[in-house]
């Protein structure tokens, strides 16, 4: 008798970027001082990094095994870079595109990684003034993790519709809830993660491109779903910054439970069936434009659903496996965030009443700073 294999442990660890604002011009912070990094790496160690823009800071939680744990930490780097930041009368915003700052102005974090970047990607590196939340899966097995990996990335659609904060760029509507993504996709090696008949196959291909001279390593290659090339983990990169904490944990325990919905399908000898990657780039697409008032195509039925239907679908869909995980209040959020909006919606809302009380662009486009100050801190205390 075959033993039942193992299941992974889906450990968790979410990494959240950070855009840092002068709070009297509520513009981007083109050259913080170096204090205030150091201050941050004093209080919360090698949590807390610089990232390609000077006006941006990562952190990271340790490997968490339950969403609990990962609440207390996203409370406690948001609370402490906003103290820090502070001290220098700035503050940070968990958003992934400023509301009128240009990027032209903005100035890369002087660190070897970064420099050789801004120098291979010239122009393309320089307009990335957008931050993402990225989330880690633990999946130690590695025939299982490229299971998974090619079935999850039907998913990151929804996952990115939950999940968008920028409806703006450099002073004007995008007309997209997500135009992070159309910044984004200029880099070379980004968009949807392409299916491998094997782990092997993928560490073959990577290696094709390392060995060409092209790539140090997988760290290069930015896809919105990727094994990570330092832990035994599927990181999803889709989704934009969640400005409330909350939101980020929803889309967090979403993302995490999908992959034990799978991992349920594969042991039942099952799998999600396979779609191509022009029809999934299609519910990309409509997800970065509409977000969560939008409809994805149901591509069994042949039809466009809207995505207040699709949420009830998906937490249908994994309902025992966020009893399994804990994390049933975090995935019933997902169905808030349909019914009151992301943080996209919140924004242009907030604009559009400065405007609608006769103020000009410049006057609302502050209020959505404030906003967006407020909120990034609201559950953090």
């Amino acid at each position: 008798m075959t033993d039942k294999p193992q299941e992974p442990e889906l450990t968790m660890g979410i990494e959240e970027e950070y855009l840092l604002v002068d709070k009297d011009t509520r513009d981007l912070a083109v050259d913080p001082p170096a204090d205030f990094m150091e201050d941050c790496k004093r209080l919360l160690g090698d949590h807390v990094m610089p990232e390609f823009l000077r006006c941006q800071v990562e952190v990271g939680t340790p490997v968490c095994a339950t969403i609990d744990e990962a609440r207390t930490q996203l409370q406690h780097f948001r609370a402490t870079v906003a103290s820090a930041a502070d001290a220098y009368g700035l503050a940070p915003i968990a958003c992934s595109t400023h509301p009128f700052a240009k990027w032209d102005r903005q100035q890369n974090t002087d660190k070897e990684r970064y420099n050789e970047l801004a120098q291979d990607l010239q122009v393309v590196a320089r307009r990335m003034v957008i931050c993402g939340m990225h989330v880690h899966i633990g999946i130690e097995d590695r025939a299982v993790r490229n299971d998974l990996f090619n079935q999850l990335t039907y998913f990151l659609p929804h996952l990115l519709a939950l999940s968008t904060s920028s409806p703006f760029w450099q002073g004007r509507k995008s007309g997209l809830k997500s135009y992070r993504l159309s910044v984004f996709d200029e880099m070379p090696r980004t968009g949807l993660p392409y299916g491998f008949d094997s782990a092997d196959e993928y560490h073959r291909t990577i290696d094709t491109l390392v060995k060409a001279g092209v790539i140090e390593d997988a760290t290069k290659v930015w896809w919105d779903l990727r094994p990570s090339n330092r832990y035994p983990t599927l990181e999803m990169r889709i989704t934009d910054m969640c400005t409330h904490v909350e939101d980020a944990l929803a889309v967090a325990s979403m993302y995490r439970c999908l992959a034990r919905m799978l991992y349920r399908l594969r042991v039942a000898n099952q799998r999600w069936r396979t779609y191509s990657h022009f029809l999934i780039n299609e519910n990309r697409w409509l997800a970065q434009r509409h977000g969560v008032e939008g409809k994805l195509i149901d591509f069994g039925a042949g039809t466009a659903i809207a995505y207040s239907e699709l949420i009830e679908e998906l937490i249908e869909l994994v309902a025992e496996d966020a009893e399994a995980l804990d994390c049933v209040d975090e995935v019933q959020h997902c169905r808030k965030i349909v019914q009151h909006g992301t943080s996209a919606e919140r924004q242009l809302a907030v604009y559009e009443k400065a405007k609608n009380a006769g103020h000009n662009d410049k006057r609302a486009f502050k209020d959505v700073v404030d906003h967006l100050i407020t909120e990034t801190l609201e559950g953090c205390s």
